[in-house]
């Protein structure tokens, strides 16, 4: 397989799943002191990453929690946003700047901020009042603290069972879906790398990884043209600009909201022949148990979407990390 390292990805979610006891500490802690409620924080692929620790929480969790968008919140503001409420988020580069003004402002009304800050050396990174520094995997830590924070409020009686379980089989399981997503693809690139736009669904806890996808991935770093939709919003708008040759992708995955898209699934063959399902229930996942996939449909996607822009870079000829404008000019 071309630009693929099976060792190095094991050892990247091994290393993410390893944060968990620095994890466990910080939330326990928290939940000691006491809280009044939670505040996913982020732009851009961030917030895509908040948008799934919502509704996953949502999904189990009494406890108050939404996700924020950083520049939003620096013009409106949130009054839920103060004294006993955690903020938590995620940067790469620990200088965004919208994150850290809304970092400095949610820690002047009284927040507690954790931080997934890669770069320790950052100002980011020595803000916020619990700073863990890993990198890539933002979508399993999200969740790590979300699941700590569930189970310390008794709401998540599998999470020792779980985390035994992904600690002994997630890794591997990842890394064998790119190997079993690689063919498909390499066919999904070449049909797709001249596509004049390109729409793509989802629902659940692969909402925000569809959001993300279609915008930081085939938007900012392929360059070409994407619309993203949730799976109920399609049917109140979208679908009536789909034709028979229009290009759609429907992520469908095993959580709750997996009915959502399959609607979608049950529906678009009736006026687009230009469609394609990514369903993670082709994918094998050895070893882990049947109750436990549900929680992990974005990270499957996140690796059948990893064999995709390996196969559109090739077809494209247009690497990656080259950016128009992004970083490279003041804005």
């Amino acid at each position: 397989m071309v630009n693929f390292n099976m060792q190095k990805k094991v050892d990247s979610v091994n290393g993410a799943l390893a944060l968990r006891p620095q994890i466990e500490q910080i939330v326990d802690g928290i939940c000691e002191k006491g809280y009044r409620n939670i505040c996913w924080m982020g732009i851009g692929g961030t917030w895509a990453s908040a948008m799934q620790a919502t509704v996953h929480m949502k999904q189990y969790s009494g406890i108050e929690v939404w996700a924020e968008n950083a520049a939003e919140y620096l013009t409106t503001g949130n009054k839920r946003i103060g004294e006993g409420t955690v903020v938590v988020t995620s940067s790469v580069t620990g200088s965004t700047v919208e994150v850290v003004e809304a970092i400095r402002k949610a820690q002047a009304a009284g927040a507690e901020v954790i931080g997934f800050i890669d770069r320790p050396e950052t100002e980011l990174a020595k803000m916020v009042d619990h700073e863990i520094a890993y990198d890539e995997n933002e979508q399993l830590k999200f969740f790590m603290v979300a699941d700590r924070f569930m189970k310390n409020a008794g709401d998540f009686d599998q999470y020792d069972a779980q985390y035994a379980n992904y600690d002994a089989h997630l890794a591997q399981a990842l890394v064998d879906v790119e190997c079993a997503a690689d063919e498909f693809a390499a066919a999904f690139a070449k049909k797709h790398c001249e596509d004049e736009m390109h729409y793509f669904v989802g629902a659940g806890n692969q909402w925000g990884a569809t959001y993300s996808y279609a915008m930081c991935y085939w938007e900012e770093q392929l360059w070409m043209k994407t619309k993203s939709i949730t799976a109920p919003e399609f049917f109140h708008g979208m679908f009536e600009i789909v034709t028979k040759n229009t290009p759609v992708t429907i992520y469908v995955g095993e959580d709750a909201q997996r009915p959502l898209s399959e609607r979608v699934v049950r529906f678009i063959p009736r006026i687009c022949a230009n469609y394609t399902v990514i369903d993670t229930k082709d994918y094998e996942l050895a070893g882990i148990e049947t109750e436990f996939r549900g929680d992990i449909s974005h990270l499957v996607m996140h690796a059948v979407n990893n064999r995709i822009d390996v196969h559109m870079e090739i077809e494209t000829r247009h690497p990656m990390e080259i950016r128009r404008y992004y970083r490279q000019l003041d804005y």
